[in-house]
C-alpha cells in the first residue's frame, strides 16, 4: 500500500512541473547588425566582393560627385516570440491544470551606407540601427 501511494504522490508532483516553450519565428543570423557592420567592413581593405558575399545587393547603387560608387542598403525585420506554458496536477481523485501563453513583437531597421573608391575598395561606411 505505502508503494503505491508513494508512487501516486511521485507522479502527482511530476505531473504538476510546468513545461514552458519559447517559439522564435526568425531563428536565421542577421548580417545586419552593428557589431557586424564593423567586424566585416575595413577602410582600403574590403572590397565590394566581400560586401555583396556578406550583405547581398544594396537596395540602392548611386555615384556620389567624385565618381565613386555608393550602396545603402535599408533592412527592416519584425521579431515575433510566442510562448506558452502548461501545466496539470492531480492528487488521487482531485485535480487542476493551469495554461498560460504570450506573444512579443518587436522591430528593428538598420540603414549602412558604403562609398567605394575606383578600386572597388570601402572608402568610408556609416550605419544606424533602431529597434522598438
Amino acid at each position: 500500500m505505502r508503494i503505491i501511494l508513494a508512487s501516486i504522490f511521485t507522479i502527482s508532483l511530476i505531473a504538476c512541473s510546468a513545461n514552458p516553450k519559447i517559439q522564435a519565428t526568425d531563428t536565421t543570423p542577421n548580417p545586419y547588425t552593428h557589431g557586424n557592420v564593423q567586424l566585416t567592413l575595413k577602410k582600403g581593405i574590403t572590397d565590394q566582393a566581400d560586401v555583396l558575399n556578406t550583405f547581398g545587393p544594396p537596395n540602392v547603387a548611386t555615384i556620389d560627385a567624385l565618381g565613386n560608387e555608393v550602396w545603402t542598403y535599408q533592412k527592416n525585420a519584425t521579431v515575433s516570440k510566442a510562448t506558452k506554458s502548461n501545466g496539470y496536477g492531480t492528487i488521487i481523485i482531485l485535480g487542476g491544470s493551469h495554461s498560460t501563453s504570450g506573444f512579443e513583437q518587436s522591430s528593428r531597421t538598420m540603414t549602412l551606407i558604403i562609398k567605394f573608391d575606383e578600386s572597388r575598395k570601402v572608402t568610408d561606411f556609416k550605419s544606424m540601427a533602431t529597434s522598438f
